[in-house]
């Protein structure tokens, strides 16, 4: 892995705004990539993108490209938004951040995520009050002060709200970014097809980059029915009684909809020791992939979950390289051992 290129690679993954349901902009930039590298792709009808090395793939490895959000529900009397949110994001930890509000015609608007009320000096209830849809909003930057102004700035109820990403690299190998959940593998997706690609031809593998993740419905279509195996490339859980580290690769045994598929899970673990990869095995109990929602559409497919470690996971989240270096390796040593087994 080149380092500074993929955290490049990553950094734009990251800029560009994808919440569930508005992957447009970040599908443009895929098929942008595929195309200069002459790489074949298809795109679904509900913009999920396949990456085919074959007419019939048995083994697809997926991440998801799309990240949580939030679009406008209401316009209210003093001229705030009021939001709902896509996909599970804590309303803690989104206070204070800045938006970018998209109208239907494309302009953009900048603002803030508040409190209602959010002085300290008139609110005597600022620290007891529950952070939650009623209690915030959104305090645009433009001189509106009621709903008849806003109006006039052509935002409406359904358009969407970005936050802020925030990305930052530090000198020892920390990357902190929103959206690292799954823009990290996205980005590992794509260094995985463009160093194989020339290996990989007229092999039965694909990668598939799902667009509905956060909302529970990616991966529920649009993976070959040639597939036999699915490898989930996803965040991997830091926090109280988990293993995980932001500096290792996990290896997903069980999360909250059962455990992953037994011989994958265990090829995963053998090869990981093998390469000398710095490790875990773990357990998530609040957690649902990609795989989970193919498994409860119907596919007949085997499926594991590896990821690198992110801390504040929904949050103002953080990896290391480390840990994206790993992730990316087993990954590789899992191709080529399929492909190995598979002559």
């Amino acid at each position: 892995m080149n380092s500074s290129k993929f955290i490049s690679t990553l950094k734009k993954l990251c800029s560009i705004n994808s919440p569930s349901g508005y992957t447009i902009e970040i599908n443009d930039y895929l098929k942008g990539v595929f195309d200069e590298f002459s790489i074949n792709y298809t795109e679904s009808n509900k913009g999920s993108i396949l990456v085919p090395f074959s007419d019939a793939p048995e083994l697809v490895v997926t991440a998801h490209v799309d990240t949580l959000g939030a679009m406008v529900k209401e316009i209210r009397e003093d001229g705030w938004l009021g939001i709902s949110l896509i996909g599970g994001y804590s309303f803690n930890s989104i206070e204070g951040e800045y938006v970018t509000v998209r109208n239907s015609n494309g302009k953009l608007f900048r603002g803030t995520f508040l409190l209602n009320n959010p002085a300290l000096h008139v609110n005597k209830d600022f620290s007891s009050q529950k952070r939650d849809a009623a209690n915030m909003g959104i305090r645009l930057d433009e001189e509106v002060f009621n709903d008849t102004e806003v109006d006039k700035l052509g935002i409406e109820v359904g358009d969407y709200v970005f936050f802020d990403h925030r990305f930052e690299v530090t000198d020892n190998g920390f990357i902190k970014s929103r959206y690292l959940d799954d823009k990290a593998c996205a980005a590992i997706m794509i260094e995985l097809i463009l160093e194989n690609k020339n290996e990989l031809k007229d092999k039965p593998i694909a990668f598939y980059f799902s667009n509905y993740e956060e909302v529970g419905h990616g991966s529920t279509m649009g993976i070959p029915r040639s597939a036999k195996e699915l490898l989930v490339l996803d965040m991997a859980v830091v926090g109280y009684g988990c293993k995980g580290s932001e500096t290792k690769v996990s290896i997903c045994a069980k999360d909250s909809s059962g455990p992953y598929d037994y011989s994958m899970t265990t090829s995963l673990k053998h090869l990981a020791k093998q390469n000398n990869l710095d490790f875990v095995i773990d357990i998530y109990p609040f957690y649902g992939s990609d795989g989970s929602a193919a498994l409860l559409s119907g596919y007949d497919i085997k499926v594991a979950l590896i990821g690198p470690g992110v801390s504040a996971s929904h949050g103002l989240e953080r990896t290391h390289i480390k840990g994206l270096e790993n992730t990316t390796k087993l990954a590789q040593a899992y191709l080529m051992n399929f492909l190995n087994h598979n002559k």
